[in-house]
């Protein structure tokens, strides 16, 4: 007989302890940095999907905003252009998967 749930989803998703993974190792970077990442490592979504996840994670505490990187230059929406910068909050709970690190010990800088 399967167990009795409360109303509603469950908390975790399977993408946001990805982007986790991928935080775990390189530390801190920015949603489209991450999306790069993520479509090499795992089945592919969408960017819309990853900053929805990031900004759920946020509010969830497995993530958190490291600093807002700006850059000018000249860009079809304007002057300047933000990078939020993303890294691991105290709720995030790595799993540390061997996969994630071989990418990462290929690709770092």
């Amino acid at each position: 007989m399967p167990t009795k749930r409360g109303p509603g989803r469950p908390i975790g998703s399977k993408v946001r302890q990805n982007l986790i993974e991928i935080l775990y190792f390189y530390n801190r970077l920015h949603g489209y940095e991450i999306f790069k990442i993520y479509i090499e490592l795992y089945p592919p979504v969408t960017m819309r999907l990853i900053y929805y996840h990031l900004r759920k994670g946020l509010s969830t505490g497995e993530f958190k905003i490291s600093g807002i990187d700006k850059k000018t230059g000249k860009y079809s929406w304007g002057s300047t252009s933000e990078n939020i910068m993303y890294e691991l909050g105290e709720k995030a709970n790595p799993m540390i998967e061997s996969h994630v690190k071989v990418y990462w010990e290929k690709n770092k800088k």
